[in-house]
């Protein structure tokens, strides 16, 4: 078929940071350079490169700054950066981080557990983010982890996503990821939340970031592009989950399955989307990074 706008879909690449931040190994700056462009060079044009967070939380995403400075950087590809405060800003701000990236919660247990703060006063620390980000001119995306269900307060409605979602808007990020970090949500949970969501932001301000825990990540992601949705985040070989999540309310355990880049690639392809992603060099990319870690490899796509 002929394709357009209209048929593409963006991936956004998490696994150097989303991925990485929950393996065991730590990996070397010149590991995690390799990965990240090694990736660029599969097509994909959005890669999150690190996170500016405090080692001491995050020990796997020491050193971005480091990554940052060593990177042979591909034009056309934006390298973004996660960054929970000010200060975490100022760090990406001088490693010259294209974009980058605050998260909230839709659920009050899991923004004390993760952030350790509620949704107020997560909304309140990322004000003076927004403020510095708009002032050097450096786009803002916004994370809603939690977005069906949390390992501490259960079931999330999806009116508490679209009024977190709402004021992450509000305050200047320019597209909004509904993360479903347990991997609890359904197909018709996912067209609900959606729904409700893009009654408060314009669809086309909203991405997908679905866990595989249940063996649902591909049907969500299928539903969420039925209904408009064109951004999707994925993790080469399924690297990592959130290590402050866990489907039984227990921290420490993390939540298995940031669904695969793989998947998602033969996805759009078997339904027809383009999204500029060479599916083979993906492949090898993702059997070299999951070698390096020790780990098997998940299933590949069929």
């Amino acid at each position: 078929m002929t394709q357009d706008t209209q048929d593409t879909v963006r991936i956004v690449e998490v696994g150097p940071r989303d991925g990485l931040q929950n393996e065991a190994q730590i990996l070397d700056t010149e590991t995690k350079v390799a990965l990240i462009e090694a990736l660029a060079e599969t097509g994909l044009d959005y890669i999150e490169a690190g996170s500016f967070v405090n080692p001491k939380w995050v020990p796997q995403m020491a050193g971005s700054d480091k990554v940052f400075a060593a990177l042979q950087r591909k034009a056309n590809v934006t390298y973004a950066a996660l960054t929970p405060n000010l200060q975490g800003f100022e760090r990406a701000l001088a490693a010259q981080a294209d974009e980058v990236a605050v998260f909230a919660a839709a659920s009050e247990g899991f923004s004390q557990k993760n952030i350790n703060c509620s949704i107020d006063e997560s909304i309140a620390r990322f004000k003076p983010v927004m403020q510095a980000a708009q002032q050097h001119a450096m786009p803002v995306r916004g994370y809603i982890s939690c977005i069906a269900g949390c390992p501490y307060d259960g079931d999330i409605a999806p009116s508490a996503v679209a009024d977190v979602a709402a004021r992450l808007i509000q305050l200047g990020c320019r597209e909004i990821s509904l993360g479903d970090t347990i991997g609890v949500a359904t197909p018709e949970q996912t067209c609900e939340i959606i729904n409700c969501v893009a009654e408060q932001v314009p669809i086309e301000q909203l991405a997908v970031h679905m866990h595989n825990t249940y063996d649902r990540a591909i049907d969500n992601i299928e539903a969420a592009l039925a209904l408009g949705i064109r951004v999707v985040d994925s993790s080469v070989a399924g690297l990592g989950g959130c290590p402050y999540a866990s489907t039984d309310g227990t921290n420490g355990k993390g939540a298995p399955g940031n669904v695969a880049t793989e998947a998602v690639v033969t996805l759009l392809n078997r339904l027809g989307y383009s999204c500029g992603v060479d599916l083979q060099k993906l492949l090898t990319v993702g059997e070299n990074i999951t070698q390096q870690l020790y780990t098997k490899a998940p299933s590949q796509p069929h």
